[in-house]
């Protein structure tokens, strides 16, 4: 159950920091290059939610326990 748990908090970080990354794609039509967008967004600490959540998740995954067949 503590494994399900952390894949759950995974999940959030990685949606909210996704989430995150896409509301400030916005700025490019403003006129923001692709790279002073990546720069821009290497320095807000809310878009590393998105690896560190995918981090998470790959380590609650790997850390499953096997669930026995019941046949």
């Amino acid at each position: 159950m503590g494994y399900i748990f952390i894949f759950l908090i995974g999940f959030g970080l990685a949606v909210s920091g996704g989430v995150t990354i896409i509301a400030y794609i916005n700025l490019v039509p403003a006129g923001l290059s692709l790279i002073d967008y990546l720069m821009f967004i290497q320095g807000r600490f809310e878009c590393y939610f998105l690896p560190i959540g995918i981090i998470i998740m790959s380590i609650a995954l790997f850390k499953l326990p096997d669930i026995p067949n019941s046949t």
